[in-house]
């Protein structure tokens, strides 16, 4: 009835109502368009109930979160094949960027092991078949946009790391492969 309504921080907005010390949640600094977007993802890792696990995505596309399991298994050791898995995008948004990676996975491990991500830390980065992280565009934005929210933590890929100047007060985390993104959550 009144047209459309400007919405001056989505960011803000996709993030609100997000619980604290939840497993199963990771905040991914993504970018639509030119501009950066903090968005939650969700996982939920429960015993399967069937002879076969199910997998299930939404807003993420679901051959690259079953891809993102297996690389889970065979390079972190996770033991997913008895186990059910779901990833959800808080909002409805769908996510296509590979960048969103890191996120999906450490939502799955956060809930694997009933430990949840730090409230204050996010995480954007490619991952690759044998675990590796692969550098992303626009991390500038990414940590402008996760300081300006009030972020204090950042895991990024370590070859994100040249050229990054005045990240304002992230502690940031540089790593190479999925194994030592785990430790650090």
């Amino acid at each position: 009835g009144d047209g459309l309504i400007d919405i001056p921080n989505p960011s803000a907005a996709l993030l609100s109502g997000r619980p604290e010390d939840a497993c199963g949640s990771c905040v991914v600094a993504t970018i639509e368009g030119s501009r950066p977007l903090l968005s939650e993802i969700q996982g939920l890792v429960t015993k399967s109930a069937y002879g076969s696990a199910r997998r299930t995505s939404a807003g993420i596309d679901y051959n690259r979160t079953v891809l993102l399991l297996a690389i889970l298994e065979k390079r972190a050791g996770l033991m997913l094949g008895a186990f059910d898995a779901y990833v959800n995008v808080v909002g409805g948004l769908a996510l296509d960027e590979p960048a969103v990676d890191l996120g999906v996975m450490l939502a799955i491990v956060s809930s694997y092991h009933d430990r949840p991500v730090r409230h204050d830390l996010a995480v954007f980065g490619e991952v690759g078949l044998s675990g590796e992280l692969r550098a992303v565009s626009g991390a500038s934005q990414r940590i402008n946009e996760l300081s300006r929210l009030g972020f204090k933590y950042c895991i990024l890929p370590s070859s994100c790391m040249e050229g990054l100047k005045n990240t304002g007060d992230i502690t940031l985390y540089p790593v190479s492969n999925i194994k030592e993104a785990i430790h650090i959550c």
